[in-house]
């Protein structure tokens, strides 16, 4: 295998910088590791010209949130004709977008959760839906925004109507679903395992249980009936299949086991971008499966295209 020049782009300008910087880092030093050259390249507005002055072989694309996901960054590779890691400009796009996401995925009998998207303005002082709900924005990712309105609340969270929300107009209101968090990545065309995440001292699992070390607890592989867990697999690669993703994905499920094994799983959302940080599913899940961080990586590289 021919070592390659990677770019490895990172940071960037969403409310997941902070992420970002620590996925672009870590993968950096594993692909020097494995032999390549690497350029960390901090995402500004003027990365076109750096990269088009850089001439980099392969872009490792380890942005996450808008800009890093949603098909932007990827539209300026395919100008600059530089192969790039992960999915194209229109499955990026559509799996940011939650809105749409679900809709594909309801299309080829995936289940989801019932929701309804809003102005966040409208949502006002009276239930949009009966609690217990979730309020999330469209466009996030990293669980940014996520609000959870439980079954005795009177009203709404302010919040979501207040200065103080940054995450854009648009919401997307969906029926809570009780029950066990559950992960599944697919690398290419295979669905790798399963991995339940059991967050420690938070309500569920949000920007610290994630990113924090300690803060939530990775069952890998997560223990559950060989039926259920094939199940998750096989929901994960449809997802990945029909929105179109490439390289490297997350699908993310909830399951019900209150009352039967069979249960309910709800899919969730595919992530294109998962994070690839020291505390990250993804690298784990692969780890699982026999793949080292530094394999993981050069098989992303070799993998990277335009036109995906």
């Amino acid at each position: 295998m021919r070592k390659k020049h990677v770019a490895v782009l990172m940071g960037g300008f969403s409310s997941e910088r902070p992420v970002s910087l620590s996925s672009g880092t870590a993968c950096a030093d594993a692909l020097e590791a494995e032999g390549h050259k690497v350029t960390r390249i901090d995402v500004d507005r003027n990365v076109a010209s750096v990269l088009a002055e850089l001439k980099p072989d392969v872009a490792f694309n380890a942005l996450h949130g808008p800009f890093g996901e949603d098909g932007t960054i990827q539209g300026i590779l395919e100008y600059l004709a530089i192969p790039y890691t992960h999915s194209g400009v229109m499955s990026s796009a559509l799996a940011m977008n939650k809105e749409m996401s679900k809709k594909i995925a309801k299309s080829v009998h995936i289940p989801v959760a019932e929701s309804k998207v809003l102005n966040r303005f409208k949502i006002g002082n009276e239930h949009p839906m009966k609690p217990p709900y979730v309020v999330k924005p469209v466009n996030e990712g990293s669980s940014f925004g996520v609000v959870i309105v439980k079954e005795d609340q009177a009203h709404p969270p302010q919040i979501i109507g207040s200065k103080e929300w940054r995450y854009g107009e648009t919401v997307m209101v969906e029926r809570f679903i009780h029950g066990r968090e559950l992960t599944c990545a697919v690398m290419g065309d295979v669905a790798l395992g399963v991995t339940e995440i059991i967050p420690q001292g938070h309500s569920f699992y949000d920007y610290d249980s994630k990113y924090i070390a300690g803060g939530s607890k990775h069952e890998c592989p997560a223990i559950l009936s060989s039926k259920i867990y094939q199940k998750i697999q096989s929901l994960a690669l449809k997802a990945h299949q029909a929105i179109g993703c490439r390289g490297v994905s997350r699908s993310d499920f909830r399951y019900d086991d209150r009352f039967s094994e069979e249960g309910e799983i709800i899919w969730l959302e595919v992530n294109t971008q998962p994070g690839m940080t020291p505390t990250s599913l993804v690298p784990e899940i692969a780890a699982a499966a026999g793949h080292s961080f530094g394999e993981l990586l050069s098989w992303m590289v070799e993998d990277a295209s335009c036109l995906r």
